[in-house]
């Protein structure tokens, strides 16, 4: 399966739609928490994307590790974000992966990080 780089800045405003929670793999009586290579536990993050107007779509976005801070409603930022194309018999769609998924840093945060008198303004 190839991975496609996508550039997170062309996608507007990125939002937690649906808190992170463990992924689960097998059927209903055999359901087991999935996870990587190295034995992190993968999330998944739905992710509300809305880019002009109006138009909202929500994305599912898998990221090992527990995406510390990340509750809904939540502005977030999606590190190395990958999409994947995948088929399955009949069924085909495309899955979304990341480095990272972490809170935005809030407007009242930046201003306090920037040097005095230098938070904006003539």
């Amino acid at each position: 399966m190839q991975s496609i780089p996508v550039d997170t800045t062309r996608l507007g405003v990125l939002r937690c739609a649906v808190a992170p929670e463990p992924k689960m793999t097998g059927l209903d009586q055999n359901k087991e928490v999935k996870r990587d290579r190295e034995g992190n536990t993968i999330w998944t993050v739905g992710v509300m994307v809305r880019q002009d107007g109006r138009r909202v779509s929500v994305i599912e976005v898998a990221v090992a590790g527990e995406p510390k801070g990340v509750v809904e409603g939540v502005e977030v930022r999606l590190t190395g974000l990958e999409a994947f194309a995948w088929a399955m018999g009949d069924r085909h769609g495309i899955s979304f992966r990341a480095n990272a998924i972490t809170p935005a840093p809030t407007t009242t945060a930046a201003a306090a990080s920037a040097p005095a008198g230098k938070t904006g303004g003539a």
